[in-house]
């Protein structure tokens, strides 16, 4: 047993996780079983499970003790020769102790029981550990009941194999006065389903007890000093910890450092707010600071992408390689080709913008009061508009109907160039048509393998076995996105205690060099985190957590950082008031801020 222990307690070690990994389909979580280093992880707990009910047949003793027992054959029973013969009830709680080993593994694979939750409240280990033990017991026994049950069916199914195949290798025989337990008269044996339940509770306390005091261990809070008293302690300080890669574990455990001590702790506050000497520089403010804002800045940027999935889902595509061209007069030909490039790359900026972007950052329209006839505005501009230049060469040009409109070329060559001359003037019939002969080719490759893709897409989900196990749950993808938002609500309230005690406590202004960019990460990360909730199936509200051992708080995190960044920007502009009015933000982060300073958000 203590080699079990042992052995389970490493595996909790190598196979723990700070981050949930969440699979959003039903081929992710297949791929997540078949994984090499999750059948590693699932052999070894089968065997541990197996030397576990060996030694519970150990300490039962009876008809479970030994595998191979002397029997007698049943034809002549006066002067019959005693064999050996296989004992299934021993076959049969060995197996039942890998069968429990490898469905522990599965169920701690699927019900993501490696992730670490932090605790919110701080307690001794001693009582944490003390409120997790009845719900361990009730799980242990509950599962087992579960795992028990299922075992007896496949051994219904499927135990002669092994039985047949231990009675051919170790050539024993099988007792014809017994039943053979893969039938329902065998199964049905009521001492032999509780001895086998009762080992199976032994089986997944001890497991369970090994990972919930690895748990409390793991995430207790821990204490990092922000400035060195030694050269030799400078990797070991909160500041360095954060601006490096450390485990992920670690990382964490810093951030939940600077949460307390923001919230807590006067005397490390002050160290934070120190200047350097000799220097006087705000080297531990710019550090911390410098890595929450990165923090907020990435989450930022995931959500957006996020939405522009959802929003690229929604919206209709037109099919591949049908080019709508808009009606022209025979004059808009003419000036086609001058005005290309303009409209090639303003297709190219909307194209590579968000369409989260408001369109009132985008120059679509003219306004009334612009000057058309100005020098940067583009020909085909002043042509929308009704004003042509008189020097433009094709002022007062007659257009011939045998000129034919040049498509857009995929690329340009330096002879290209050279033989076209400068791009004002009209090219040759000659060179559009040699032009457009060879982008023809790789047009027509490049159309004809996004049919063909498009094809695919839609004959493969036409198909429901596919569908079933390539369509993602959206629930399931919010919940990856957000997998790791626990270090970001750290990160959130570390960061807003401190500019909150900055009022009174920061004698040299070191944080107000950063409140700007403060200000406005908080701000646009408050209305992509709005936007986010206002997408479709999206719920609003948090579902209800049931009280049990496995841990299922990682669901809930999107909704903790909406609440901790609302209390966040609530807590800065509580304390500030109207001395925000002179921070330089834009003009909707102004209208936001004096939303929060009103109380009305």
């Amino acid at each position: 047993m203590s080699v079990v222990i042992i052995v389970i307690s490493i595996f909790n070690v190598e196979f723990y996780a700070v981050v949930p990994s969440i699979p959003c389909s039903r081929l992710a979580l297949i791929g997540k079983i078949i994984h090499p280093q999750q059948v590693i992880h699932s052999f070894v707990h089968a065997i541990m499970g197996m030397l576990v009910a060996w030694c519970a047949t150990v300490m039962t003793k009876g008809r479970f003790q030994f595998l191979a027992v002397s029997c007698t054959p049943s034809e002549s029973l006066e002067d019959a020769v005693p064999q050996m013969c296989l004992n299934e009830y021993h076959l049969f709680f060995l197996l039942s102790g890998a069968f429990l080993g490898y469905s522990y593994s599965l169920f701690f694979l699927i019900n993501n029981m490696n992730y670490l939750p932090f605790p919110i409240i701080q307690q001794y280990k001693y009582l944490r550990f003390r409120r997790s033990l009845p719900l361990l017991i009730k799980h242990s026994c509950v599962e087992s009941l579960y795992f028990v049950r299922n075992f007896c069916v496949t051994y219904y199914f499927f135990g002669y194999i092994p039985k047949v195949w231990i009675c051919t290798t170790m050539g024993l025989h099988t007792d014809s006065k017994l039943h053979p337990l893969d039938t329902l008269s065998g199964l049905l044996d009521l001492s032999l389903f509780y001895h086998t339940w009762l080992s199976g509770v032994f089986l997944l306390m001890t497991w369970y007890i090994a990972w919930l005091l690895f748990k409390i261990y793991a995430t207790e809070s821990h204490h990092f000093p922000i400035q060195p008293t030694f050269a030799q302690e400078t990797d070991q300080c909160l500041p360095k910890i954060l601006n490096s890669n450390p485990p992920l574990l670690v990382k964490f455990l810093a951030l939940q450092d600077l949460m307390l001590l923001a919230q807590y702790s006067p005397v490390r506050r002050q160290e934070v707010f120190s200047l350097s000497q000799p220097g006087g520089h705000p080297h531990n403010w710019t550090a911390i600071s410098r890595e929450c804002l990165s923090l907020l800045s990435d989450l930022t940027q995931r959500l957006i992408a996020q939405q522009e999935a959802a929003a690229a889902n929604g919206r209709a595509k037109p099919p591949v390689g049908e080019l709508k061209v808009p009606p022209q007069t025979p004059g808009a030909a003419g000036i086609e080709d001058t005005s290309f490039q303009s409209q090639r790359s303003n297709i190219v900026l909307r194209a590579s913008m968000s369409p989260l972007v408001k369109p009132s950052l985008m120059p679509v329209k003219t306004s009334p009061g612009s000057d058309v006839g100005s020098p940067f505005s583009s020909p085909a501009l002043s042509y929308k508009m009704g004003a042509v230049d008189v020097k433009s060469p094709w002022h007062g040009t007659v257009q011939s109907p045998h000129v034919t409109r040049r498509g857009p070329k995929l690329w340009t060559s330096v002879s290209d160039q050279q033989m076209n001359g400068s791009h004002h003037e009209p090219s040759p019939v000659l060179s559009a048509a040699r032009t457009g002969s060879e982008a023809v080719q790789p047009k027509f490759i490049y159309t004809w393998l996004q049919n063909k893709q498009e094809q695919i897409k839609n004959f493969l989900s036409k198909r429901a076995l596919i569908m079933y196990f390539f369509s993602k749950h959206p629930e399931a993808s919010i919940q990856a996105v957000f997998c790791d938002a626990q270090m970001h609500i750290w990160a959130l309230e570390g960061l807003s205690h401190l500019v909150a005690a900055s009022f009174t406590e920061d004698q040299f202004g070191v944080v107000q060099t950063t409140l700007p960019a403060i200000l406005n990460t908080l701000l646009t990360l408050q209305e992509v985190v709005d936007r986010h909730f206002k997408l479709p199936h999206v719920s609003s509200k948090p579902p209800r957590i049931s009280g049990s051992l496995v841990d299922t708080s990682y669901k809930t995190l999107r909704f903790a950082l909406r609440a901790s960044l609302k209390t966040a920007l609530y807590r800065i502009t509580t304390v500030f008031g109207e001395h925000l009015n002179a921070v330089q933000v834009s003009t909707e982060h102004k209208k936001r801020l004096q939303q929060f300073l009103d109380y009305k958000e």
